[in-house]
């Protein structure tokens, strides 16, 4: 039986000869091209500098990580130096620049390389005098700098972090004029510019986690793909989805989650691996608008699954303390509610539209996939050395040894020195996006603590709590999806955190419950209207309406914006608490979770009322609530609502059965 298809141009079914892969379709050489699609098409003797600069750049971080270990400020200056070197000959200013390095690019070029030197030449008395008693000099280098990141951030990630930064330098200079909470004293330009582009600006943290790990897990995610362990993700995805109904859907929902975890972009994971799994969710009967929406949400939960959780999870554990082994096993519960919810939902638009998956002589046999097992293993050495204890980086570092050791079980796989030297190079080139934002993030970070207004902030968060606890969370999720609109996860969890995980602290609520709450909606505003970026990128590859995307990814990613809340209700659904109850409020929450995807499908064994609808909604969120009652009554509906269902006869009938797969 082949795949089916309602109505729509692709309705005619799919002939495909007997026992063909059909993974065999996917050319992952187009996806790695689809996520460096921004990059210039270099030839000739840049192209090659441009490789042998960016092999050099991923060595020379793994040797100085592992062996060599520099000061923090000419280690992080360097990392600013050589990708940002790469940034701007990769990556064209205009679209007319595109054809080749434009003048432009040398000049901000010849910038960087004088403001790199000059740092390394006078680190020693920059220690004492930057920020307080700077030269001429100093100021010079420290806004020929900040422009330079201003412009390699608006070239890597689009205009909305520019212009924030661009709000927040100007705060820096108006705040003595403005009223209320937003006042403060002000700021010469020599201090105020020498002390942003220092340890307390561009360098601060969001820079040194950016050197110091983000950069050794995207290299790590290169060596994954390059070796043949991303391909293996998709094909073991196929081979336990692909047959059932919506099967593509599923295989989105598990690819994405399986590399969007390596990947430091919503968006980019949303382009990389919707190349190949949109087009079949629209061969099986999805709309343009819903398979993009489902990608789009897929890839940003990337971002909360673990061991890697994009990048934001290395921020987290600098900015709070706590160690990463912890982050990352608190993270998985709400990971499996994130993806369950996805799961249910594109399960139930297949059953409403009656979809088939791939028949399973399409699809890689299990048995075969399974032999192959043995490329999971660069991922379970990263998670158990995690686990064990041992340092990030070296958990790291032995995950990209492990990924190269497994590609030469087979010939295929077999990383010789040009794959070796390939990986190397790509890692690089993935970097250069995040390195530009956490470096323009830095500068948000210097002026937050350099005018205080993150303490002010804290405040304001304190005096709506004293009226209700709920308003203050509602109130911490509006800025933080705001503050994210339109800026990759990274930097959007730099900003937030440091304005709105203060005054939730404060509150009295844990440190890691605030953080991760603040985490959680620095990523879904990704997939929230009107600026919602992976949705966009899907979209662009579905060929659907950007913005009825973004309304169909808000949606489906709903549970997203709920999960969040559980933290404050439930602690154990970040392991904290007695082993039981994280077991029987996680087994409710999948419940709710499965009843949440229900109501906002209008699917309940059945087709649902409106009123129906609210009810579930309902019913679905009490059991979000620790309270036992809460529990029983929001089970007691979902029985009910079961057994009217049943009674109407609205779901499948007896007449016409609902395929369960091709």
């Amino acid at each position: 039986m082949t795949p089916e298809k309602k109505n729509g141009p692709d309705s005619e079914p799919t002939n495909q000869p007997a026992k063909q892969d059909i993974t065999t379709k996917i050319d992952f050489d187009k996806v790695d091209a689809a996520e460096a699609s921004a990059h210039r098409p270099l030839l000739g003797w840049i192209a090659r500098l441009v490789s042998v600069l960016a092999i050099f750049a991923a060595v020379f971080h793994i040797v100085v990580l592992r062996f060599y270990p520099m000061d923090p400020w000419v280690f992080r200056t360097c990392h600013l130096v050589l990708l940002g070197v790469l940034g701007f000959l990769l990556i064209p200013g205009w679209q007319k620049a595109r054809g080749k390095v434009h003048w432009s690019d040398w000049v901000f070029i010849a910038g960087l390389l004088y403001v790199g030197w000059y740092i390394i030449d006078n680190l020693k008395l920059l220690i004492f005098r930057v920020g307080v008693v700077p030269t001429t000099n100093d100021v010079i280098v420290a806004v020929i700098g900040v422009i330079i990141v201003l412009e390699l951030a608006r070239r890597a990630s689009g205009n909305a972090l520019p212009v924030l930064c661009g709000v927040f330098i100007a705060y820096a200079f108006v705040g003595p004029y403005l009223p209320g909470v937003l006042q403060h004293r002000g700021y010469s330009y020599e201090r105020f510019f020498t002390y942003i582009f220092s340890l307390d600006g561009v360098f601060s943290v969001p820079l040194a986690i950016s050197s110091k790990y983000i950069i050794l897990f995207i290299i790590f995610s290169a060596f994954l793909q390059v070796s043949g362990v991303g391909r293996y993700f998709v094909k073991w995805a196929f081979s336990i989805s692909g047959h059932a109904r919506g099967g593509p859907a599923k295989v989105a929902v598990l690819s994405s989650a399986l590399m969007g975890t390596m990947n430091g972009t919503s968006a980019g994971n949303a382009v990389a691996t919707g190349s190949f799994t949109i087009p079949l969710m629209r061969k099986v009967g999805y709309s343009p608008k819903f398979a993009a929406a489902t990608e789009a949400v897929a890839s940003t939960g990337g971002q909360i699954m673990p061991p890697i959780m994009g990048a934001g999870v290395f921020i987290m554990s600098e900015l709070t303390g706590i160690p990463y082994q912890q982050i990352m096993l608190a993270g998985i519960i709400p990971a499996l509610l994130y993806f369950a919810s996805i799961y249910f939902m594109v399960d139930l638009e297949a059953v409403k539209l009656r979809l088939m998956g791939f028949p399973r002589h399409m699809l890689p046999p299990f048995g075969e996939v399974m032999k192959q097992g043995y490329l999971f293993i660069p991922i379970l050495v990263l998670f158990s050395l995690l686990l064990m204890g041992y340092s990030v980086v070296l958990a790291g570092i032995w995950g990209i040894l492990t990924s190269f050791l497994i590609s030469w079980v087979s010939r295929e796989t077999r990383m010789g020195l040009s794959k070796t030297l390939l990986a190397l190079e790509t890692g690089a080139r993935a970097a250069i996006q995040l390195m530009a934002v956490c470096a323009a993030a830095g500068i948000i970070m210097g002026v937050i603590a350099l005018t205080g207004i993150g303490l002010k902030f804290a405040t304001l968060i304190l005096g709506i709590a004293g009226t209700s606890t709920f308003l203050a969370l509602f109130f911490s999720m509006c800025i933080a999806i705001l503050l994210g609109m339109g800026m990759p996860t990274t930097a959007a969890y730099a900003v937030a955190a440091s304005v709105v995980a203060p005054g939730l602290i404060r509150m009295g609520i844990d440190p890691l419950m605030a953080h991760f709450f603040v985490f959680y909606f620095a990523c879904v505003s990704a997939i929230t209207p009107p600026v919602a970026l992976a949705a966009y990128a899907a979209s662009g590859i579905s060929g659907s309406d950007p913005m009825r995307t973004s309304f169909t990814s808000f949606r489906l990613g709903i549970a997203a914006y709920i999960v969040p809340f559980m933290f404050f209700y439930a602690p154990e659904m970040l392991l904290q608490g007695p082993g039981l109850l994280v077991i029987s409020s996680t087994v409710t929450a999948l419940i709710g979770i499965y009843g949440l995807a229900g109501s906002m499908q209008g699917w309940y064994f059945g087709k649902l009322p409106m009123v129906f609808r609210c009810i579930l909604f309902v019913a679905a969120v009490s059991l979000v609530h620790p309270s036992m009652w809460f529990d029983v009554v929001g089970l007691s509906v979902f029985a009910l609502l079961f057994f009217i269902q049943k009674a109407r006869k609205s779901g499948p009938g007896k007449d016409e059965a609902v395929p369960a797969s091709a």
